[in-house]
């Protein structure tokens, strides 16, 4: 573990718990919002990583819709954030429990906005409940169907079903979100020499019906040519 490594780690935990408990004194998803925003710059201006939208034009500038998105790093939330930075919507993210849990995001995560996912329960009834009540109050719901990380060499890997569920219970269309090239590469060369600017293309493709009846991956991978 070089020095660069560890300086790293400790920014990104400073900044996660200090957010964290910004967060955790409002209520206000506008607040949220733009706390969410600063913290992602902030982490991603300690890294010296830049966010370039392709067809940025695409994103809705407000309304409700389910953001579907790949994910191949920690800090994918981050560059969605910063790629949504000059929209109103508001976003909850689906969580997974270990997260809420976790010493080093957890603050974070309790507070910032998300809805909890339990996959070691064989009943959903709860979570669904939740994204209606989040939807209802006007949120958006932000997911990487893929359910992980994809650590594979393949564009993207095994969406899960719930992401079209929910899409289909709230009458949300989908905006999918492509992060380009290999996330986790750039991020490992920049957690090892910061000094080199160094950029992540994110692409906004085309909405999605929530009643189409096609495979949501199938349809994912056209709109980005994958």
């Amino acid at each position: 573990m070089t020095l660069n490594t560890v300086r790293h780690f400790f920014t990104a935990l400073y900044l996660t718990n200090s957010y964290g408990l910004k967060l955790k004194r409002t209520d206000d998803p506008t607040e949220k919002k733009a706390l969410r925003l600063a913290y992602s710059l902030d982490q991603l201006k300690a890294l010296n990583i830049g966010i370039r939208t392709v067809n940025a034009e695409r994103l809705p500038k407000s309304g409700q819709y389910l953001l579907v998105s790949n994910h191949r790093t920690i800090i994918d939330p981050p560059i969605i954030e910063v790629v949504l930075k000059d929209t109103d919507t508001f976003g909850l993210w689906v969580a997974k429990k270990e997260l809420y849990n976790s010493i080093f995001f957890g603050m974070f995560v309790r507070n910032a906005g998300c809805i909890l996912l339990d996959r070691e329960k064989s009943q959903m009834a709860g979570f669904f409940a939740d994204v209606k009540k989040g939807v209802k109050q006007g949120s958006s719901i932000f997911i990487f169907p893929e359910g992980t990380r994809n650590k594979s060499g393949a564009p993207i890997a095994e969406f899960k079903e719930g992401s079209r569920i929910i899409a289909l219970k709230n009458r949300l269309p989908m905006l999918p979100v492509y992060i380009r090239g290999n996330a986790a590469e750039v991020l490992k060369a920049a957690i090892g020499d910061s000094s080199v600017r160094r950029e992540i293309a994110v692409e906004i493709g085309e909405p999605i019906d929530y009643r189409q009846k096609r495979d949501l991956a199938e349809i994912y991978k056209e709109r980005f040519g994958l």
